[in-house]
């Protein structure tokens, strides 16, 4: 099977922060970050995601407004690389697909992100956190007319419900604007177009 581009475009899989500091026991951890991670890997391993990009929250040295009582509340986690990293399970893809670091919330801050999210069929939502970076990147990607593939097991929040808050919220922007799906269904629509 073939991966290359199609006519009408490929689907941008966007891997949002799944930086050490969100796994369990850490100070950030969600809930859910190892199960979506599972889902993330199968993305991966399928050859239905050939365009991929992941990012990652690194605080800026000089942030804005409020984002400096945040730099400073969260100093001794932005000062640690360990936490800052793309967990392990994760950190080979990132040889084979471009990471990006931002220091705002929405994934789509960043000029490459925006460029490849408007080239793209659709974009494809996985990481963390789900109430936070993951839904301010769905709202800026619904703002530049991207339409959203929210895949609900290859995301996680900070707690069960604020996940189902979250995917509820999106919910509010569906069919035109945004689609949830889990990964199996994402991938058995894609071996069907294929």
């Amino acid at each position: 099977m073939s991966c290359e581009k199609n006519a009408a475009g490929n689907d941008l899989l966007l891997i949002i922060d799944m930086q050490n500091v969100y796994t369990k026991g850490q100070e950030w951890a969600c809930c859910g970050t190892d199960n979506a991670a599972k889902s993330i890997l199968k993305l991966l391993s399928s050859c239905h995601c050939p365009d991929v990009i992941f990012t990652q929250y690194l605080a800026c040295e000089n942030p804005k407004g409020v984002w400096k009582e945040y730099n400073r509340i969260n100093a001794s986690i932005n000062s640690d690389p360990w936490l800052n990293a793309i967990i392990p399970a994760l950190l080979p893809w990132t040889k084979k697909y471009p990471i990006y670091s931002k220091s705002v919330y929405s994934s789509l801050a960043i000029p490459q992100v925006k460029e490849a999210a408007a080239q793209a069929r659709r974009v494809l939502i996985s990481g963390v956190v789900a109430e936070c970076c993951v839904l301010s990147t769905v709202l800026a990607a619904i703002d530049e007319g991207c339409q959203v593939i929210y895949l609900k097991d290859a995301v996680s929040g900070l707690t069960p419900r604020s996940e189902r808050e979250t995917e509820n919220l999106i919910s509010y922007f569906s069919p035109l604007h945004t689609k949830i799906m889990t990964t199996d269904e994402y991938l058995l629509e894609a071996a069907s177009r294929a």
